[in-house]
């Protein structure tokens, strides 16, 4: 006797349904295992929130010892303070409503060319025999070599600014969804076309529900180099903006305000792609 069976005879209360699942004797399936400590929301928050609370309690004692003189480096109420001057100012919420309205113009317009250039490199031997050598080389272009071009083609404007951070975000969302196009399973698609499937009824009905995790990581990593190339464009050609913001504040010698920028970026950053989270978590459920 094996030693499943053996494990039936000796629970006489146990049956196995039609599948071999174990189940009690009144057919109901055995309770589910806990779920693990870190899998818990509450416990993922507090500890997510332990480095920064550490690191703002080493600040705040380094400067209040002394250990780092102010001047390099303010206390944490000191940035405080400064931001609370910027906003009797009216100025803090008009440099953040700028660079997010940037962030988001830039990376809808490169997620959306990205996602159609991936389409045609990922489904097409030419398209990608074409495209892929001219990309990848425009890929090694750094954000700041950018800037002069588009300053001189659009001027200092929004148009150049919204271009570069499009610029930026096209290339992880082409990037990451060509590559899971040129390798998704063969037997789908041909099973796909078994049932008469073709063209933009094969592509939305198999391929791309077999590749919306790698479209959502690559939304992800667009909206991280969207905020990235969004820096890169307001320190040389802006006005407002948090980028403006950190350039200017150097030039004036205001460690705090470059401090609260600095902060305000990655509270930002962190907002967006929280709330990304949750479309992923929609899309996931939509299409899988």
């Amino acid at each position: 006797m094996s030693a499943p069976a053996s494990a039936r005879a000796a629970d006489p209360e146990a049956t196995a349904d039609g599948a071999g699942t174990a189940r009690a004797a009144d057919g109901t399936a055995p309770a589910a295992p806990a779920r693990a400590v870190w899998d818990r929301t509450a416990v993922r928050v507090a500890a997510g929130a332990l480095l920064p609370v550490l690191i703002l309690a080493a600040w705040q004692v380094s400067t209040a010892t002394g250990l780092v003189p102010a001047y390099r480096l303010p206390g944490p109420l000191a940035v405080l303070e400064a931001g609370r001057q910027l906003i009797e100012r009216g100025e803090l919420w008009l440099h953040i409503a700028i660079s997010v309205q940037r962030v988001l113009l830039g990376f809808a317009a490169g997620s959306v060319v990205g996602l159609a250039v991936a389409a045609v490199v990922g489904l097409s031997r030419a398209g990608d025999a074409v495209l892929s050598p001219t990309l990848a080389a425009l890929r090694a272009v750094p954000s700041l070599a950018w800037v002069p071009l588009l300053i001189l083609w659009l001027q200092i404007g929004e148009e150049s600014k919204i271009t570069l951070v499009a610029i930026g975000a096209f290339f992880p969302v082409f990037t990451t969804v060509a590559a899971a196009l040129r390798h998704i399973d063969p037997h789908l698609v041909e099973a796909g076309r078994c049932f008469g499937l073709r063209g933009w009824s094969l592509f939305r009905t198999v391929q791309l529900p077999a590749v919306v995790p790698s479209v959502v990581s690559g939304l992800r990593l667009a909206l991280a180099q969207a905020w990235l190339f969004l820096v890169a464009a307001e320190l040389i050609a802006s006005s407002m903006g948090l980028g403006f913001l950190l350039n200017d504040s150097q030039q004036t010698g205001r460690v705090d305000r470059i401090l609260l920028a600095i902060v305000l970026l990655a509270v930002l950053g962190s907002l967006t792609n929280a709330l990304l989270g949750l479309a992923e978590k929609k899309l996931l459920r939509t299409w899988t």
